[in-house]
C-alpha cells in the first residue's frame, strides 16, 4: 500500500497553486491531499470490516458502513475486532497522525484492502463518506444494483476540513416538513461532510417546537389559515430528541433557532400578553416583517422566553443557541409605556439600545447555562456581549465588524448562500466561488471565522421537491467551499465531479435542479410566421420538446435547429442532464390579428385609484371604495400614501404609434396584473420579491384600453411598465402614450 508522508501533508496544507487533482474520483468535497496509486481493490463477496478491539465507536461506524452497502451491493459484511483478514476494510482510531486534527482522516486503498484511520470518531466517519464516494455511484442507491463491479482505485488520501462550522439552515416554520424529511436532509449533509444542521423552528408564520410549559405555542401558534384551509404542524419533544440523536450519530450538531425579539407573531398569537399591545393576534400567512414583537419592557416577557429556552436547552445539547435577533421594528416599543420605562430605568439612549439590552440579557442567561448565543448580524447594533457569535447575512460587513470586535463569525451572505434565491441571481459557480473569510481581516481576526452556512428559507418552497430544487446542486458547491483547502478549489475540476455526485444524489431521491432550456423567438405572437430557437445547451445535455402541449420526455423530439411556425403552437421543452430532466418550459406562440384601435379618452395620463388594506391576492378593486382617486402621468408608486399594505389600479388608454408586435415588461413587488384591450397579458397574484414579467401583444396603431392592478404587502416595493415597440429599444412607457378614460 501507499503511504503519505507528514512532509507531503504539511506541504499540501500550506497550499499549492490552484489546480485539478490528477486521477481523483468524483469525491465531493475534494480532499486536501490525494495521490493515485497502481491497481485498486475489489470488495469480496464476503467483506470483513475490521475494527479496533474494545472500541464501540469504530464498531458503530462499521455498522453504519455495512448498513449503507448491504442493500445496493448484495455483499455480506462481517465485523471483526482484531486479527488478520486479507482483503479487509480496516476502520481504526489508532495510528493516525496528530496533524489531522479532530475531524481529519487518512484513507489508504490498494490491492490488499482499505485502511481508514483517524484520531477521533467523526474523522473516521468522514473517511467512510469518502470511501462511499470512491466506489461506483450505484452504492448510493437504497436498492440492489446488479452487474456492478464494487471496486475502488488505489490511492492515498490525507484530509481534514478547512472550517469547523459547515452548516445548512432549513426553515420549517414557513412551510412544515415532517421528521422523515428532516432526517433525509441530515443524511445528505453527512454525505457531504457537513456538521451543523441549523433548524429554523420559529417565525411569524408558525411555531414548530413543542414546549410543555406553554402548550398553546403549538396548539395555536403551530397553525395558520392558508387559502381557506388550516395549515401547519409541529415536532413533539420525542421527535426532536430522536432527530437530535439521529444527527449526532452522523456527527452533526443540531442548532435550534428560536426567534426573538422579532419574528414572533406565532408566539404572540398564543400568548399575546408578551406583546406591547396585548393583541389579539393570529398566525399570519404572509411573509414579511411585522411591527408586533416581544415587549422588552415587561419582566413577564423575559420569564416567558427564559422558560422556553430552558426546554430548548434540555432538548438540544448544542453549545450554540440561535436567537435570531434580526429585523426588529421599533414601532411598538416607541409607543409602549413599559418599554419606555425600561429605557429610562436602564439609562438607554433609544429603542436601538433597548434591542441591545434584550439581546445582552438573553446572552447573559444562556451563558449562565453554559451555552453561547448566536444571532444574525443585527445583534451587533448597540453593542454585543463578548461571548456572542454573529451570523453575517446582510453581505460580509457584519462578519468584518464582528471579527474585528473579537466575536466569532459564521459567514452566510445573501449574495452566495441564500439557496431560496433564484439560480439567475446565485448560479452554482457563484456559490462555489464564495470565500467565507474577508480579505480585509488580519490573520488573527480571520481566526474568528468559524465557517459558513447555506440557507434555505421556505417562503417559496411549499413542496419537498421545491426544497431539493433550490438546495441542490448549490449546497454541494458550498460543502466543498467549507471543507476543502482554498487552494484546492477549482471550478473546472469540480464541475465534472459534481455531475457524478448528482447521479449519486438522484439515487438517494434528490430531485436536484437542472437548468431549463432558454427558448427564444422573434415574437410571442405572430401575424404571418415566427422562428423559434434555443440557446446552445451545456455540453452533454440535450433539449427535448413537444408541439402539442404534452410534457416532454427523454423520447420526445430533440432540438437540432431553428423551428419555423406559421400557426398557433405550444412548445413545451426541457433539458436532459444525465439521469434528470429539468422542469418543463412552456410557451405558446399565437397567430393573431392585431387588436383594433379605439377612440381614446380626452385627458393626459391615466386614471388611478388608491386602496388601503392588507392583501395577499389582487382584490376585486371594482367592488371597493378607494381611499383616493385621480390621474397620474406615469405608472409607478409615487401616488401611494404609505409604504406598505395598499393597492393601486391604473385605467385608461395607451396609444401606440404603428402596427406591429409590442413587448411589455412589468416589474413589480408584490402582486400585479396587466390587461391591454380585452387581453390579460401578465399576472402574478401573490406576494413575491421584485421581479420582471414579459408579454407581447399585436396592436394596430392607435389607442387601446389598458389596466394595471397592483398590491404592496411588506418589505421592498416596486412597480414600473416598460415597452419595446416594433424595431425600437426598451423604454419606460412614454407619458405621451397614456390618456385617462
Amino acid at each position: 500500500m501507499l503511504l503519505v508522508s507528514a512532509v507531503a501533508f504539511l506541504a499540501m496544507s500550506a497550499g499549492p497553486p490552484k489546480k485539478a487533482i490528477a486521477g481523483m474520483p468524483a469525491i465531493v468535497p475534494a480532499p486536501a491531499y490525494y495521490r493515485a496509486g497502481d491497481g485498486g481493490f475489489t470488495l469480496p463477496s464476503r467483506t470483513v470490516l475490521l475494527v479496533d478491539p474494545g472500541s464501540s465507536e469504530s464498531r458503530r461506524i462499521a455498522d453504519y458502513l455495512a448498513s449503507k452497502l448491504e442493500a445496493p451491493t448484495g455483499i455480506r459484511f462481517e465485523i471483526h475486532s482484531g486479527g488478520a483478514y486479507p482483503g479487509a476494510i480496516s476502520l481504526s482510531l489508532r495510528g493516525a497522525r496528530a496533524d489531522l486534527g479532530t475531524e481529519g482522516y487518512e484513507l489508504i486503498s490498494g490491492d490488499e484492502g482499505v485502511t481508514i484511520r483517524a484520531l477521533s470518531p467523526n474523522g473516521l466517519f468522514y473517511g467512510v463518506q469518502t470511501f462511499l464516494q470512491m466506489i461506483p455511484k450505484e452504492a448510493a442507491s437504497p436498492k440492489f444494483m446488479p452487474n456492478v463491479k464494487w471496486s475502488l482505485p488505489a490511492a492515498t488520501i490525507a484530509d481534514k476540513p478547512r472550517f469547523s462550522w459547515r452548516g445548512f439552515l432549513l426553515d420549517t416554520s414557513r412551510h412544515f416538513r415532517d421528521a422523515e424529511f428532516v432526517k433525509h436532509y441530515i443524511d445528505l449533509l453527512a454525505y457531504q461532510k457537513m456538521n451543523v444542521f441549523h433548524w429554523h423552528l420559529v417565525d411569524d408564520q408558525g411555531w414548530r417546537l413543542e414546549i410543555k410549559k406553554y402548550p398553546k405555542l403549538t396548539e395555536v401558534g403551530g397553525w395558520r389559515m392558508e387559502d381557506g384551509k388550516k395549515y401547519g404542524g409541529f415536532y413533539t419533544q420525542n421527535q426532536v430528541r430522536e432527530i437530535v440523536q439521529y444527527a449526532a450519530d452522523r456527527f452533526i450538531t443540531v442548532v435550534p433557532e428560536i426567534e426573538m425579539p422579532g419574528h414572533c407573531n406565532a408566539a404572540l398569537s398564543a400568548y399575546p400578553e408578551n406583546s406591547c399591545t396585548g393583541g389579539p393576534f393570529s398566525v399570519p400567512a404572509l411573509w414579511g416583517v411585522y411591527d408586533d414583537v416581544y415587549c422588552a419592557g415587561k419582566e413577564t416577557t423575559f420569564n416567558f422566553v427564559e422558560n422556553v429556552l430552558d426546554e430548548v436547552m434540555e432538548l438540544f445539547p448544542s453549545k450554540f443557541i440561535h436567537i435570531g435577533g434580526d429585523e426588529v421594528p421599533k414601532t411598538k416599543w416607541h409607543a409602549c409605556p413599559f418599554c419606555q420605562e425600561r429605557i429610562k430605568n436602564e439609562h438607554l439612549k433609544d429603542e436601538g439600545e433597548l434591542q441591545s439590552y434584550f439581546i445582552r440579557r438573553i446572552d447573559k442567561y444562556l451563558t449562565s447555562k453554559g451555552r453561547r448565543l448566536l444571532g444574525w448580524d443585527e445583534i451587533l447594533e448597540g453593542g454585543l456581549a463578548q461571548g456572542a457569535t454573529v451570523q453575517s447575512w446582510r453581505g460580509m460587513e457584519g462578519a468584518i465588524q464582528a471579527a474585528k470586535e473579537g466575536h466569532d463569525v459564521i459567514s452566510s451572505p445573501t449574495s452566495r448562500c441564500y439557496l431560496d434565491y433564484s439560480y439567475d441571481s446565485i448560479p452554482v459557480d457563484k456559490a462555489y466561488d464564495f470565500e467565507p473569510v474577508p480579505d480585509i481581516l488580519t490573520p488573527e481576526q480571520a481566526k474568528h471565522v468559524l465557517g459558513g452556512e447555506g440557507n434555505i428559507w421556505a417562503e417559496h418552497t411549499p413542496l419537498p421537491q421545491d426544497t431539493d430544487r433550490q438546495v441542490f446542486p448549490r449546497l454541494s458547491a458550498l460543502a466543498e467551499v467549507f471543507w476543502s483547502p482554498k487552494e484546492r478549489r477549482n471550478w473546472d475540476d469540480f464541475s465534472p465531479r459534481l455531475d457524478t455526485h448528482l447521479d449519486r444524489l438522484a439515487m438517494m431521491g434528490v430531485k436536484y435542479w437542472v437548468k431549463p432550456p432558454v427558448l427564444k423567438s422573434e415574437a410571442d405572437v405572430l401575424i404571418d410566421q415566427v422562428t423559434a430557437t434555443f440557446d446552445t445547451p451545456p455540453k452533454g445535455d440535450t433539449i427535448v420538446y413537444t408541439t402539442d402541449g404534452s410534457p416532454p420526455t427523454p423520447a420526445s423530439l430533440r432540438y437540432r435547429g431553428p423551428i419555423t411556425l406559421t400557426s398557433t403552437t405550444t412548445i413545451t421543452c426541457a433539458m436532459l442532464h444525465r439521469t434528470r430532466i429539468s422542469e418543463a418550459v412552456k410557451k405558446t406562440l399565437r397567430k393573431v390579428d392585431p387588436q383594433s384601435a379605439v377612440v381614446p379618452g380626452g385627458s393626459t395620463g391615466l386614471g388611478v385609484k388608491y386602496f388601503e388594506g392588507t392583501f395577499n391576492r389582487i382584490p376585486d378593486f371594482d367592488s371597493m371604495t378607494p381611499a383616493w382617486s385621480g390621474t397620474t402621468s406615469a405608472i409607478g408608486l409615487d401616488v401611494a400614501k404609505r409604504k406598505e399594505n395598499y393597492g393601486l389600479q391604473f385605467t385608461g388608454f395607451i396609444t401606440v404609434p404603428k402596427d406591429g408586435v409590442y413587448t411589455f415588461f412589468l416589474v413589480a413587488d408584490d402582486g400585479s396584473r396587466l390587461i391591454i384591450g380585452d387581453e390579460p397579458l401578465l399576472s402574478f397574484d401573490r406576494p413575491r420579491p421584485a421581479g420582471e414579467r414579459r408579454a407581447q401583444v399585436a396592436l394596430k396603431a392607435g389607442a387601446h384600453p389598458i389596466r394595471i392592478d397592483y398590491f404592496q404587502g411588506g418589505g421592498a416595493a416596486a412597480l414600473r411598465l416598460e415597452v419595446v415597440a416594433p424595431g425600437d429599444k426598451r423604454v419606460a412607457v412614454p407619458a405621451g402614450w397614456l390618456s385617462a378614460p
